[in-house]
């Protein structure tokens, strides 16, 4: 069940129904579109979206599903269950066409290699069943373009044989009419025959209608001219107009005949064209889910969902016609979080979270395909209830409020555990002490029966509520503060700020008023505002810098991947050379013993010849030599192979360590225990002055600099363990003991250095030591001189203090006192 009776219509669904319409080919398509409704059966739901989702699969990556000829046919085969009655000559033309459509769906799937491919419209078009005879009948009775054949009886065959002749003769007597007439001057020479009530007539001027002997069928509208049928083919007229009449009833007869031959088989009929008027409008349901890329997500029988890049569809339709990109909603609802609160800004996109939410439920409970990732899972719903919008009433005397009450009461009777409720601007509409009262209540009562729900409002008594009550969860829509405008995305698990104040300042209000405001709404109000704003940067802070480790991780690990195969490789090759060395080896050892034989071979010949001897010694000695030399060669080559591979190894093999050794260091590092106590030795993010904790507000931290004592935030500050402490100490260490008086230096520090005609690196040695010196001495305005030139030292020292947290902005000075020549630096302090 759905609530109000405008349920469609509040969230867009109207919208959604015409645009699928638009995609059906067929009178019975466009009729299921009108019938979608609401389903709550689990197994129902299941098999319309499998459907869907297979079809859609079919229209991406199959081009020869039929899609020509989806007639409905199931009016005249209804009218004609009747005996006597029979079909139409132009609705055998669509039988015939609409019969060769449904003939080859059935056959595209039977065709299918993959016999166990798209099982849920296997399983739709399973009942469809084929009589191939009525395609082969029609074809003996229509031609291609829908005309009775000449050959569909012998009976009509005669009866045309017997009019073309009669039209014949007729045409000739007509003619021989028309040329006498046109001689005697009766009619214009350039006159031409025509029909008139089936029969042929001659146009004749109304002056001489007497002249012509016959019957008058027709005047043109002026009365000026007659249409004559001559006294001398009256009677040929007559013999061919009975023959037509003939005609009609031996077609007549024919289509009988046939519709005869079709009536048994007219149940099975009628379950081919709704099943073929079911798949029309499951590809409507297709051509639309691609057109909003949509997808089946993982569905359960449950109440509980987790939605990951879900998008509302009309919005992603008219952002893709202006080129804009959609902000994509992660949500999440389930037994422990069954109510989700949502708070945030104005136009900042509570509204469009909560009808989204509302649409892709009720689009998925009626079968259609949702956008969001494939890797989101889905519930199911009994009910789904909306409170959106005005509903005030003249007719009924209704203010906005008291419609939203009576809504509510609703809500509160017939809501279960398998009902979700989407109220938007929760407890509005009234004075807000007590709006926010009652709608307290309401939202106790909702989350007592264990209804789930979406609910969106700007009341803090109601996020406070629901961060301490069990089955509710705050949801913020997130803002920019910097650029003071929403992201329009959910935070789930916080409350959001409405960042009135700041809106109203960034508008133009006067400070005058704003800070009126703030005192009337009283300090504690401004200080959860303001809370949940630092809560909400924080958050994006530590987020980025984990997205950065990982980043970096996930660089590491593909540089230790590619030293382990490098390293893999150079085994493999170092294996390939002593390999070869071997068979060198052998085969130089099989040449040398073969030389040996060769001279043993010539001294036995030779019956120890000394010349001969002393010529086969001296070739052998110098085959030795070479032998040797050739060895020695490739001795070296090979040593000096296997050398730089085991360096290479070795290398790699460090790297590797190294590498591994570094990431968890660096991982350890980052993400170990920052929490920050009383006693810490801590420092400013790129800084290396050394304080004290010495007291903890919050987020807020008290830090002693040697003397003097100033308060940050603790994402500004560096906890410092031994080994950095010892190494910090050698350069600079500042505490109740230090050595230099801070007093004495706040009364000679200068808010102004000149490193004109520096070096880069000594400009920025000048600098580092320069903002040091300026946070120890709290001064928050710094001037740096650097002057024109190429602009080159301006850029390098810029590009110093933005990589500083503690910088909060660096720009030009005015024109009048140097212009681009200093840079001015406010530090955030």
């Amino acid at each position: 069940m759905v609530y109000p009776d405008e349920f469609e219509s509040k969230i867009g669904f109207d919208k959604i129904r015409d645009i699928i319409k638009e995609y059906c080919l067929s009178e019975t398509g466009s009729r299921k579109v009108d019938e979608i409704e609401f389903l709550s059966s689990f197994e129902t739901i299941q098999k319309k979206v499998n459907e869907t989702a297979e079809l859609r699969e079919i229209c991406v990556h199959e081009d020869s599903f039929p899609v020509n000829y989806y007639y409905n046919a199931i009016p005249y085969l209804k009218r004609v269950r009747i005996e006597g009655t029979f079909l139409e000559t132009d609705e055998l033309l669509y039988l015939r066409r609409s019969q060769e459509t449904i003939n080859s769906i059935v056959r595209f799937f039977k065709d299918l290699p993959d016999k166990n491919k798209y099982p849920a419209l296997r399983n739709l078009i399973k009942e469809i069943k084929l009589y191939p005879f009525i395609t082969k009948k029609i074809d003996t009775i229509l031609t291609k373009e829908g005309k009775i054949r000449d050959n569909a009886s012998p009976g009509l065959s005669g009866i045309r044989k017997d009019i073309k002749h009669k039209q014949t003769a007729a045409g000739k007597k007509l003619q021989l009419i028309l040329k006498s007439a046109i001689d005697q001057g009766f009619v214009e020479s350039d006159t031409n025959l025509s029909m008139r009530n089936g029969r042929h007539v001659i146009p004749v001027p109304s002056t001489y209608k007497r002249m012509i002997k016959g019957f008058i069928h027709d005047e043109s509208a002026s009365g000026k001219t007659s249409f004559i049928e001559p006294s001398e083919i009256v009677e040929l007229n007559n013999e061919i107009k009975e023959l037509e009449y003939e005609e009609r009833r031996e077609i007549i007869r024919i289509l009988t005949r046939f519709t005869d031959s079709i009536r048994p088989y007219l149940d099975d009929l009628l379950i081919s064209y709704d099943i073929l008027g079911t798949i029309d409008f499951t590809r409507a349901k297709a051509l639309f889910a691609i057109k909003i890329d949509a997808v089946k997500p993982s569905f359960f029988n449950t109440q509980s969902f987790r939605w990951i890049n879900a998008r509302h569809p009309l919005l992603f339709i008219s952002h893709k016609k202006e080129g804009k990109e959609i902000v994509p909603l992660n949500i999440y609802l389930n037994e422990k979080n069954r109510i989700l609160l949502i708070s945030g800004p104005n136009a900042g996109g509570k509204s469009v979270c909560l009808m989204t939410v509302g649409l892709l439920q009720y689009m998925l409970q009626c079968g259609l395909l949702v956008p969001m990732g494939e890797n989101s899972e889905a519930g199911i719903y009994k009910d789904i209830f909306i409170d959106i919008g005005d509903e005030q009433s003249l007719e009924n005397d209704l203010s906005t409020y008291s419609s939203h009450l009576l809504n509510m009461k609703y809500f509160i009777k017939k809501a279960g555990t398998k009902s979700l409720v989407l109220i938007d601007e929760f407890g509005s509409g009234t004075e807000p002490m007590l709006g926010g009262a009652i709608a307290e209540a309401i939202l106790d009562t909702l989350n007592q029966i264990k209804s789930y729900g979406v609910l969106t409002t700007h009341y803090t008594n109601l996020k406070h509520f629901a961060s301490s009550a069990e089955g509710i969860i705050n949801g913020a829509m997130l803002f920019d503060t910097n650029k003071m405008q929403p992201l329009f995305r959910l935070e789930i698990g916080k409350p959001g700020s409405s960042f009135a104040i700041d809106i109203a300042r960034q508008i133009g209000l006067s400070e005058k008023i704003l800070k009126n405001a703030s005192e009337r709404i009283g300090q504690d109000h401004i200080r959860f505002d303001k809370h949940l704003r630092e809560i909400l940067r924080d958050k994006k802070y530590w987020e980025e810098r984990r997205g950065r480790i990982k980043a970096a991780e996930k660089k590491l690990q593909a540089i230790i991947e590619q030293y382990t195969r490098e390293l893999d490789e150079t085994k493999k090759f170092r294996k390939e050379i002593i390999d070869k060395a071997k068979k060198d080896a052998e085969e130089i050892l099989a040449g040398a013993n073969k030389e040996i034989e060769k001279a043993i071979r010539i001294i036995k010949e030779s019956q120890a010849e000394k010349e001969k001897t002393r010529k086969a010694r001296k070739e052998f000695e110098e085959y030795r030599s070479s032998l040797k030399r050739k060895t020695e060669q490739e001795d070296t080559k090979i040593e000096g192979k296997l050398g730089k591979l085991k360096q290479q190894e070795k290398y790699l093999q460090k790297e590797v360590s190294g590498k591994e050794s570094h990431s968890r260091g660096a991982v350890k590092d980052e993400l170990s225990d920052t929490e920050i106590k009383i006693g810490d030795r801590v420092r400013l993010y790129d800084q290396d002055t050394v304080g004290e904790v010495i007291d903890i507000s919050k987020d807020n931290i008290a830090v002693a600099f040697g003397s003097m004592i100033i308060t940050v935030k603790s994402m500004k500050l560096k906890k410092l363990s031994g080994d950095e402490l010892k190494k910090t100490r050698k350069t600079v260490v500042i505490t109740g003991l230090s050595s230099f008086d801070t007093a004495e230096r706040k009364l000679h520090f200068k808010p102004e250095v000149d490193v004109r005609g520096k070096r880069a690196e000594e400009a920025l040695d000048i600098v580092g030591r320069f903002i040091d010196d300026a946070v120890i001495v709290a001064t928050r305005e710094l001037r740096i001189l650097h002057g024109k030139g190429d602009g080159i030292l301006k850029n390098v020292i810029r590009d110093y203090l933005k990589s500083l947290d503690i910088v909060k902005s660096c720009k030009d000075e005015h024109v009048e006192r140097g212009g681009a020549g200093i840079t001015v630096v406010i530090l955030d302090m």
